[in-house]
This record gives C-alpha cells, structure tokens and sequence, in this order.
C-alpha cells in the first residue's frame, strides 16, 4: 500500500520540540524528512539529560525527548554560515515541498533563510514556522518553551482541585506537543490548497495560540458568558456520576455519565446502594444537584469497599451502560489492552535500544496505513547519503567537510 504522504520531501531546521516534532507525525504519514543540524552539536535536544528533575538518558547516549521528536528523520549537518553549506542547504529546498522551522525571525533573516529567500529558490515551497507567542504584537520576538503557553493560555489555573490556591504545572511538553500537531495539521491544508490553486505559502503556529485552540471550550466559556469556568473539586461536583472516586487500593475510578437520571437507578443497583434509588433526597438529577455534599460522602464510603479493578469487572460483568474507566498511571497505560489493540502504542526495533514500544499515530487510515519509518537519526548520520542523492561527488564531499561546510 501506498503511504498518505509518499513523494512529499520535507527540510527541517529547528530545534527542541515545538514545531518541528510535527515532522516526525509527517513521517509517520510517509513524508521524506531530512533534518538539517549544526556540524558540531547539532540539536541542543540532543544533550539533555534531564527533565523535571528526572533522567531522559537511554542506551546509546540517546535520550528519550530526542527520540520523541525526531523518529522518522534522517540527518544532515551543514553550516549555514559556509557558502558551500548554504548551496547545499539551497539545493535541498530546490527539490523540497516544505521547510519548516522554530528558529526566531531576526536568526533566520541573519543567516538568509526566511521565507522570502526561501521561496526564491522555491515559488512552490510550503514555508511553516513555529513560535511561543505568535510573531505579532509586543512580544512577538520573545523566546519560549512549553511552560510559557501553559501558563499564559490559562491553562495552569483549569488544572487542580479548586480547593487549592496555586496554580499547578504539567509535566511532559503537553504544549510543545500541540505546536507540533498543529504544525503539521497546517502543512497539510497548505499541500491541499498547493494542490488546487498551484502556489505555496508561509503558515505560523505558535505555542500560545495552541494552548488557546486547545481550550476552546473553556475561553469560550469565558468569552461569550462573561465568567471562567471553575476548576473541579471532585467534592463540590454537583453530578455525582461525573466524579472520581478513591477505592480499596487507593487507586481511583472515573465516572463520566452526563446523563445520570438515565442511569442513576442501574449504577445504584450496582454498586449494592439501591436505596439511593427511593431516597427522597436523591431520586432525581436536579435533587442530587442540590444534595451532593451528602451524597458524595456516601458514594465515596461505598468505593472504598472494593479494589478498583474489582468495581471494573463489576461493571463490565453488568453490561454496565453508563459511561466509567480507571484512572491509569503511566504503569497502566503501557499494559492497556484498549490501547495496544488499536495500536496507539506499537512496537518498534530499535537498532540501540532493542524492542521497545513507542506511541502510534493515533488516525487510521483504510488504504494508506501509518507506521513508524525509522529511529531518531545520530548526528549527521546521512549527510553523506543525503547529498549523493543531490547530486554531489564524494569528492565534493570531502571538500565540503574539508571548509567546514558540513
């Protein structure tokens, strides 16, 4: 079978995460990507050794935020600076469909790589650029990193128990990662719009306006009533079975039912409390949401009576209809039978770290299938195959790397 993407050369030069992991999901799809890296260290993603106080370091030297952004590239080193780096980097965009960056506008215009002469040695080029705060306004020529959109976005005042009086932070480049999809749902629209109307263009995404797009119901909430939407305490939910709960083993289960008239008098029958069902206090939605500072306490002591999974295989022995799941650690996560049968996560073999299991792409296709393509590239791994396919020698190579152009 054909990839989505097939035929589609794309030339990467970034670094960390925001924006240019969109590559690797473009990868995923089919699409070339040759990543374009400073001769001598490259990536600065390459030599982190921590995060959130913890070791990314893996086999091999390599570090799993390495891997996470960049499988599916392959990479070659030119400096930009040289004249003959600068040809070569020409002459990759000369064949490309796309180039895509997260480098600041003043450092692009400095080493003469913006979108205007960029498209000058492409008219057709899909130029894609990524930002923290978006390239106009104030504070459009700021540097930033994941935290910033959480925090400006509103995003760390949604998150925690309204109990608390701080804001709470996500680990993990939650918002490093929206960039990247929206990175590459951009270059998707501009290749369909190129396909119809015959011209490229130059798309921007940014970290904050990410962070903005994926919480559209709560700015909207904000926007078109006046009044943000609080965060959750799981003991003010005024719908009883849109709470979580603590069980026997201190692990938690989630109730997401939001028609819970429907199913109040099945959940009752369940979880061995049918009297609630007659209760005159609770017998119908609008009563519970009255009385639920008495009725969580007695929901929360009725959970506490079984092992979460032992309340699991309860409801699914039931043919239980209401809506529910676990709340999964990462350790969860990794075994889940839903997410491994529908290969959101899938195994790859890995030439340094052996057989390991890495996130899928999570769209499916019937007659173009995703797949991993290939590992996070070393540095400079296929600078050599690279240009032998451009057209140079291996002389011209050894003279290239002779002036320091690669």
């Amino acid at each position: 079978m054909p990839d989505a993407l097939e035929g589609i050369k794309m030339v990467e030069w970034g670094a960390f995460h925001a924006g240019v992991g969109g590559g690797y999901m473009l990868g995923d799809m089919g699409a070339q990507v040759i990543k374009v890296e400073e001769p001598v260290r490259g990536d600065p993603l390459r030599g982190l050794s921590s995060l959130f106080g913890q070791t990314t370091v893996l086999a091999g030297g390599r570090n799993y935020m390495f891997e996470t952004s960049h499988r599916n590239k392959r990479s070659i080193t030119l400096d930009l600076k040289q004249p003959k780096g600068k040809e070569a980097f020409f002459r990759l965009i000369q064949d490309a469909d796309v180039f895509y960056t997260n480098y600041r506008l003043n450092v692009l215009k400095s080493v003469g790589v913006d979108y205007e002469q960029v498209r000058k040695h492409n008219p057709r080029i899909i130029y894609a650029r990524a930002t923290a705060l978006g390239s106009l306004g104030p504070e459009g020529h700021r540097r930033g990193f994941d935290p910033m959109g959480m925090a400006r976005s509103g995003m760390m005042w949604a998150v925690g128990d309204r109990e608390h009086d701080e804001p709470f932070q996500i680990v993990g480049g939650i918002f490093d990662q929206m960039a990247a999809v929206e990175l590459a749902f951009g270059v998707l629209a501009a290749l369909v719009a190129r396909e119809k109307h015959g011209f490229g263009q130059e798309l921007e995404v940014s970290i904050l306006g990410s962070a903005v797009h994926l919480q559209a119901v709560m700015v909207n909430a904000r926007t078109l009533t006046g009044r943000a939407m609080a965060r959750h305490s799981r003991r003010r939910a005024r719908n009883v079975m849109s709470n979580h709960y603590r069980c026997k083993d201190a692990r938690w289960i989630m109730l997401l039912e939001p028609q819970s008239d429907r199913f109040w008098e099945d959940f009752c029958r369940v979880i061995g409390r049918s009297d609630l069902v007659t209760d005159p206090r609770f017998d119908t939605a609008l009563k519970r949401r009255e009385t639920y500072a008495q009725l969580i306490p007695i929901l929360e002591e009725t959970f506490l009576t079984r092992d979460r999974d032992e309340w699991l295989h309860l409801f699914e022995e039931n043919k239980c209809e209401f809506a529910y799941c676990g709340i999964s650690d990462y350790d969860d996560l990794v075994t889940d039978p839903q997410v491994l049968a529908n290969d959101y996560l899938v195994d790859f073999d890995h030439p340094v770290l052996g057989k390991v299991k890495l996130p899928g792409f999570p769209i499916k296709f019937s007659h173009t299938p995703c797949a991993i393509q290939r590992e996070a590239p070393e540095l400079g791994q296929h600078t050599e195959e690279v240009l032998l396919e451009f057209g140079y020698s291996w002389d011209d190579i050894a003279q290239m790397r002779e002036q320091n152009a690669i």
